[in-house]
């Protein structure tokens, strides 16, 4: 019965540690970006290719991971699109002449390395990827 009552505890909190931890993204940039904070829709707009600065005039670089939780959390999360949405906004851009399709990285520590050394570069992951060499931007 003990071991009944301790699993059952242990796939509770797997659960809600789980599920807290949907949707938690950090976005991060180069730190040549002069922002400090971003909002939603600036990162929308960013990340959809509808613009390339930021509020504040700091010019940006989108990249994005290829798939994978932190992805789908970003853009279903903090864009509010589908990835499907978020590909065919950019295949427009591209199919039109006027955008170029983000960098894309299959990891995390990929796109990290990426940011750090490209002026302007912005992107996101999960807090718990090592971030030392980036600038986290706050959401507002």
């Amino acid at each position: 019965m003990k071991s009944l009552i301790r699993c059952a505890l242990l796939i509770s909190a797997a659960i809600l540690c789980s599920s807290a931890g949907y949707g938690q993204v950090l976005v991060v940039a180069n730190p040549s970006v002069a922002a400090d904070s971003v909002s939603k829709s600036e990162l929308r707009n960013v990340f959809t290719g509808a613009t390339t600065k930021l509020k504040d005039g700091s010019k940006v670089k989108p990249v994005l991971l290829k798939q994978g939780p932190t992805h789908a959390a970003f853009v279903t999360g903090d864009l509010s699109l589908s990835e499907v949405a978020l590909l065919v906004s950019w295949r427009g851009l591209v199919f039109s002449g006027q955008g170029v399709m983000p960098k894309t990285f299959d990891s995390e520590s990929a796109l990290v390395a990426f940011i750090a050394e490209t002026p302007g570069a912005i992107g996101y992951i999960n807090p718990s990827t090592p971030h030392g060499n980036v600038k986290i931007l706050s959401l507002k």
